[in-house]
């Protein structure tokens, strides 16, 4: 039985509403023919496209300055994603040491099964690959500010020494987000995002996306998110479009309250490092200053002690930050990269990291910043 709808053509909506359909009719062959003959001109079926996760890589894309993007299911979607524009069996990949445990994952774990093999490059030579580059190697993967550690990158540097030795530079710029730091205009090629963290920023949302530098790059990250299915589903697209909105003001939020946090973490006798870009006396300080205009980001780590219980005792005690496997939430949170983030790190791995037990990564959000100093200031008592 049809229940026809009425069409009114004069409405105008502020907002995209949400195209909470699987696929799209159409009136005959000939409209069939046109959407193969046309790109972009109709939609077929929502894991080729859709409104919403269209205006999302949009979003992503203007952000960025890229030529284009594709919003995928999650963040490692768009890490696969971005790998496989340039990789297929037979070729190589270097990575910074200072990764995200999920990425090492996908590299170590399932990759390799493709044929794709990997070398992390320690954080002192990423600006110098010549020791590192074999014929078959075809990018860098590494972030702007890594995690758990909050190293900083030199993208102008790394971008250049990449296309020296014709490689393509891929940037994970999640902890830095677009707010500060835009990667494609410092000379990387493809530029990903966990959307669920900064971009919709909520916590109530999983998406991924992939901003390239040119239209040909755009068009193969479009062919493998169909292909594969890494698309993002409408309503998960129009949240993630939503928390863009006030990304701006979040950000900024985050980062002012993220620095004075690590300046009064830097001072308490429990605390024995405290990892953060704004801190003049990290090594970074002032390139993190340069690519992030003069603000650090949300993220930052503390070592404390490394026995379980004192770390126990803190995440007990808080009340502000309570421990949640994941970042970037207007909620603040901690975490344990070696319990969560970084497990499938090698024990190797995580002790050339320095990631231990009593390393705590934290997520500052924006409440009020008098409530989260005097919740830690108890936490650490």
């Amino acid at each position: 039985m049809l229940y026809p709808v009425p069409l009114m053509s004069n409405i105008q909506p502020k907002i995209t509403p949400i195209y909470q359909t699987s696929v799209f009719k159409f009136e005959d062959l000939d409209a069939v023919q046109q959407y193969f003959d046309e790109p972009g001109s109709r939609y077929l079926y929502s894991r080729n496209g859709n409104p919403n996760s269209d205006e999302l890589a949009s979003a992503v894309a203007q952000w960025e300055g890229g030529a284009g993007a594709v919003a995928t299911g999650s963040g490692m979607a768009a890490i696969f994603a971005a790998l496989l524009t340039y990789c297929q069996a037979g070729d190589h990949v270097l990575c910074a040491a200072d990764i995200y445990g999920g990425s090492a994952a996908l590299l170590n774990l399932e990759l390799s099964r493709l044929g794709i093999t990997v070398t992390y490059v320690p954080f002192e030579s990423l600006y110098e690959l010549a020791g590192y580059v074999q014929p078959t190697t075809r990018l860098l993967l590494c972030e702007t500010m890594s995690n758990p550690l909050l190293r900083v990158v030199d993208l102008r540097a790394a971008a250049d020494e990449c296309h020296r030795h014709g490689l393509k530079l891929v940037v994970d710029n999640t902890f830095s987000t677009p707010v500060l730091t835009r990667p494609l205009s410092y000379g990387a090629d493809l530029v990903l995002h966990s959307v669920t963290k900064y971009l919709a920023g909520h916590s109530d949302v999983t998406a991924g996306a992939v901003v390239a530098r040119t239209t040909e790059d755009v068009a193969r990250l479009r062919q493998i998110g169909i292909v594969f299915g890494l698309t993002l589903s409408p309503m998960e697209s129009w949240l993630s479009v939503r928390g863009m909105k006030t990304m701006r003001l979040r950000v900024a939020a985050h980062s002012e309250n993220a620095w004075a946090v690590a300046e009064f973490l830097d001072q308490q006798p429990t605390v024995q490092a405290v990892y953060y870009p704004g801190l003049a006396a990290h090594p970074q300080h002032q390139l993190a200053a340069d690519q992030g205009g003069g603000r650090f980001g949300g993220m930052l780590s503390m070592r404390l002690p490394d026995d379980a219980e004192v770390v126990n005792r803190f995440m007990q005690r808080s009340k502000r930050f309570p421990f949640a496997p994941s970042l970037a939430g207007v909620d603040s949170s901690c975490s344990s990269p070696l319990y969560t983030s970084h497990r499938a790190l090698t024990d190797a791995q995580r002790a050339e990291l320095g990631i231990s037990v009593g390393l705590v990564r934290l997520s500052v959000g924006i409440e009020p910043i008098e409530e989260l100093l005097a919740d830690l200031s108890q936490a650490l008592a």
